[in-house]
């Protein structure tokens, strides 16, 4: 077959769980099966048709008007009347520390919405594109400082998950947490910001080194008079704070507005060949062959920027199943949580479990660390994010936290895993239902059982040397009966291996 070949509808299970862990965040045996059972072609329609049918709750506070602030606003000011100069600073002090404790208390929500939403989506394809535009057009807490605007922005990301990335970028344009976290709402005509229109280009949709330092500060310009009001959340263009002139963007010259750089840029093929890149190396592989890049770029860009022709083309694709996309691709700390809960059915996972173990794994949702977002791949893991790894999933499955302990045979050291979880947040997590995941009859069968519970954690046919230290392992451990305690320190074992990484 050529290069992007599209494949037939038949495809082994191990194929379904494939797209099933890249596309979405996996899914159990029988959820993977079902995948399986509608052919290649009709789960990668449904992937891209699915509708979310019972959404996680967002937190209450995101339905609040942002109109609510001024109440408060007038209701703070009420309690600085007759206060002397020193008391008013240190009533200033008071409420700028409950506010800012209330904002980290919203984001700690928003941050455990999402991920449970994740976990328990209907359309595991939407979200996990809205990650992916988290991580392309990032915007953080820690400068954006209204949870409310990051709230409003993953809708868009929601929105547009499968859409069409030129509205997406018009968007994102004149969105307020957008326009905080680069400095657009500050821009005016004395004084440019070019933050925005650099990123714009370099990072948004060319790439960098295909525009000039020129058209940079031309674009400038052109996003000079927007303002973003942060208590109502609306964003205005104020036209005596826009640079009339005219601006010269990759070779065009005019009076542009904020808009019609954006449109410039669309205009660019390039533009559909970064973003095509992009997406396959999110998806698929890094560093892939100019041809196919050329094939998707062309294709994206000819069908206007829709994102379902290209998932499509991807999904369908002989190289996205090649054995260089399967199960090579090391989890981010996302979706390790995300596919561990949905592997071992266990619905949802405490706010305050998300965030601490997402802090220690470096992933943060809301707080990436610069605006090119997160670093991917082997940047994942070193050796003190592995053994967080490791003694999370101890902590899942209640083996314990080390895995040594658990490989040599001894009993696991809890100690250490309450480093980063402290007891009470333990007590607070469900357990898997054992009996559920290895039934009574499959423990009788070493074999079988591994290879079963192998499947479910995997996806994949296990290794020969992974095979034989489990079975090993598992007959070791096994007396009159396999406890469930013992199954928990195999799923442990297996769990806290590198296989266990990737996906």
């Amino acid at each position: 077959m050529g290069m992007m070949a599209e494949l037939s509808n038949d495809w082994t299970i191990y194929e379904a769980a494939h797209l099933l862990n890249r596309a979405g965040f996996g899914g159990t045996p029988s959820v993977i099966e079902d995948f399986h059972q509608m052919g290649r072609h009709g789960a990668v329609d449904w992937l891209l048709e699915a509708k979310e049918k019972t959404p996680v709750s967002p937190p209450a506070w995101t339905k609040e008007e942002r109109g609510d602030r001024l109440a408060e606003l007038r209701q703070d000011r009420a309690q600085f009347a007759g206060l002397s100069v020193k008391e008013r600073e240190e009533m200033r002090r008071k409420l700028q520390r409950e506010r800012q404790q209330e904002y980290r208390k919203q984001n700690r929500s928003l941050t455990g919405w999402w991920v449970n939403r994740m976990i328990q989506t209907d359309a595991p394809l939407v979200e996990k594109m809205a990650l992916f535009w988290h991580d392309h057009f990032p915007s953080s807490s820690q400068k954006v400082r209204v949870p409310q605007f990051l709230y409003q922005q993953n809708a868009l990301f929601r929105k547009e998950a499968l859409g069409n990335f030129g509205r997406l970028t018009h968007a994102i344009a004149e969105d307020p947490a957008m326009m905080i976290y680069l400095d657009s709402s500050q821009s005016s005509k004395k004084k440019p910001n070019e933050n925005f229109a650099r990123e714009l280009m370099e990072l948004f949709t060319l790439g960098e080194g295909h525009y000039t330092e020129e058209d940079i500060k031309g674009a400038a310009r052109a996003f000079t008079g927007y303002r973003v009001d942060r208590l109502t959340g609306k964003v205005s263009f104020q036209q005596r704070l826009w640079d009339e002139g005219d601006k010269t963007i990759l070779g065009q010259t005019g009076p542009f507005k904020g808009q019609d750089v954006v449109k410039i840029l669309l205009e660019n093929p390039r533009c559909g060949h970064y973003l095509a890149e992009k997406i396959w190396e999110f998806f698929a592989y890094e560093n892939p062959e100019p041809e196919l890049l050329s094939r998707l770029g062309n294709g994206f860009f000819k069908v206007g920027y829709e994102l379902k022709p290209l998932l499509r083309k991807i999904f369908l694709s002989e190289e996205f199943y090649s054995p260089r996309a399967m199960h090579s691709q090391i989890k981010s700390p996302l979706s390790f949580l995300a596919m561990m809960y949905r592997q071992l059915e266990l619905g949802s996972v405490p706010e305050a479990v998300v965030f601490q173990v997402l802090q220690q794994l470096g992933q943060l949702p809301f707080l990436p660390p610069n605006v090119a977002g997160w670093d991917w791949g082997r940047a994942w893991v070193n050796t003190n994010t592995l053994l967080t790894r490791y003694h999370f999933a101890g902590l899942v499955t209640g083996a314990g936290g080390d895995p040594k302990m658990v490989m040599s045979g001894q009993m696991a050291n809890n100690a250490k895993a309450s480093a980063f979880l402290g007891r009470a947040l333990q007590r607070g997590m469900t357990r898997p239902d054992f009996e559920k995941l290895a039934p009574r009859e499959e423990r009788e069968d070493i074999p079988k059982l591994v290879r079963n519970l192998g499947f479910r954690l995997f996806g994949a046919p296990l290794s020969e040397k992974d095979r034989v230290a489990f079975e090993s392992y598992a007959k070791a451990k096994k007396g009159v009966v396999f406890t469930n305690t013992e199954v928990a320190e195999l799923m442990h074992l297996m769990m806290s291996t590198p296989t266990y990484q990737l996906t």
